[in-house]
């Protein structure tokens, strides 16, 4: 294959993928936008491996096989077994991989260079270091939130002291070893970075608290589509730098955005997350009691109702109660009782992932609702249902200036008439905050798996 149909094979593969990031921007045309990315991929495949085999070898063609197999077939099992309330996770994962390929073409680079004039040498190796650092922060940064979204690690940060000072202080001494490296084109310099790095990417995701780990899993994939674009400058790949810069970009906006919405900075993020400051007094304060309720009166309630919002949380995923969710919205919606979502920018673990629970229970998209859509209704809803959320229905973002939460948006589902809350336990949410609303007066805790609840209710009905 020749390199002008390579060329023209990217140009077609990087429109689909733009294609394909606009199509993933609405409910209604996901599909199609899955479906772009696919045959934009295939197309940059064929085209690379077939540049490939034409300019080296048969043995280097079947090294690209075996890797993509083997590749594959595990990416196959990881995807065929994984569970929704594991993506946030596996995508973490599959980000450490990004990182890892762009420090491994980097140091490919650096020792194999190829042909370069003395006016690219100093180019080169910019590209080789910067490419390095970007990999290896991506690396540690998402293992580090693997292990938080999986729990194997806690979801609280790491309070270092002088933690800031620390991260300024390995950006600092990475620029001098970028200067070095370029000054002396040594390996040591390069090594010592990339040790840094992997510090500084692991430091900074454990610095940040459980409530902002969907904006560390935007940040994240921010991060991997430049790490990738990194290793195109490298390979003097156009595609990858095309692809990368898209994700790069997008991962970018995708954080800016979810960060506006929760009345945060992405700094602010950067420098600590929800759930930093100390969470003893919210804990240890006098709420009053509770109050249980049962699904037979939960039933009563929604007979009697005429409005109905649901607001899903990370627990619908962990219960997969999505469809007998969905199944009860058809219900009263049969009734005639009118019946929305309201869903929160960070529900869930990763952006949009309530949606994404929703839509696959074949929940109608005209009312799965924004919060910003739906704050304003409460006041005129007879019931609430607080399916498996926490701290983005927690009063005391808005109510207590001394909680690690104060200034995030919140649905405001305490201004409705009742409120029923879905909950295994009474324990405190990802941020680690316990939450008032709990214990208010038009409040009810239904206690136990969401799904046999949620069936409990339809047949009570």
């Amino acid at each position: 294959m020749s390199s002008t149909l390579v060329q023209a094979s990217y140009l077609v593969a990087a429109l689909l993928f733009v294609f394909s990031l606009a199509g993933l921007s609405r409910h209604e045309s996901a599909r199609a936008g899955n479906t772009y990315g696919v045959i934009g991929m295939a197309i940059a495949l064929v085209a690379t491996i077939a540049y490939a085999v034409q300019s080296s070898s048969w043995t280097g063609f079947g090294l690209i096989v075996a890797a993509m197999v083997v590749g594959g077939a595990i990416g196959v099992h990881r995807a065929l077994r994984v569970e929704m309330t594991g993506m946030p996770q596996l995508i973490a994962m599959l980000h450490s991989f990004v990182g890892l390929a762009a420090v491994l073409v980097g140091y490919n680079s650096f020792l194999r260079p190829g042909p370069l004039s003395a006016a690219m040498e100093n180019i080169h190796a910019v590209e080789v270091f910067l490419g390095v650092f970007i990999g290896a922060v991506t690396l540690t940064g998402s293992i580090v939130a693997f292990l938080k979204l999986s729990a194997r690690i806690s979801s609280k940060p790491l309070m270092l002291p002088g933690r800031h000072l620390l991260n300024l202080l390995v950006l600092v001494l990475s620029a001098g070893l970028l200067v070095w490296f370029v000054a002396s084109g040594s390996a040591v310099p390069l090594l010592l970075m990339t040790a840094l790095a992997l510090l500084f990417g692991w430091h900074l995701v454990a610095s940040i608290g459980g409530g902002d780990m969907p904006v560390v899993v935007s940040m994240l994939n921010s991060y991997s589509g430049w790490a990738a674009a990194a290793a195109g400058f490298m390979l003097g790949n156009d595609l990858l730098i095309v692809v990368g810069a898209l994700v790069g970009s997008s991962g970018a906006f995708l954080s800016y955005v979810m960060c506006r919405a929760m009345n945060r900075s992405f700094i602010s993020v950067i420098a600590g997350g929800f759930g930093s400051g100390a969470t003893a007094a919210t804990d240890d304060e006098d709420y009053g009691e509770h109050r249980e309720t049962n699904a037979e009166d939960v039933a009563d309630l929604l007979r009697e109702a005429s409005s109905v919002v649901i607001t899903p949380g990370y627990g619908m995923a962990v219960a997969q109660a999505q469809y007998p969710v969905a199944d009860l919205t058809h219900r009263l919606r049969a009734r005639g009782i009118e019946v929305r979502f309201g869903i929160h920018p960070v529900a869930g673990r990763l952006p949009g992932h309530m949606n994404v629970l929703l839509a696959e229970a074949k929940v109608p998209y005209d009312i799965v609702l924004e919060m910003d859509e739906i704050n304003a209704d409460f006041p005129q809803t007879d019931v609430v249902l607080v399916i498996g959320a926490n701290d983005t229905v927690n009063p005391a973002a808005e109510e207590d200036p001394t909680s690690p939460i104060a200034g995030m948006p919140v649905l405001e589902v305490w201004n409705a008439k009742d409120v029923i809350v879905f909950k295994r336990s009474m324990a405190p949410g990802y941020a680690g905050v316990q939450n008032p609303l709990f214990f208010r007066d038009n409040s009810q805790m239904l206690f136990g798996d969401a799904k046999d609840r949620v069936d409990d209710i339809i047949k009570a009905l």
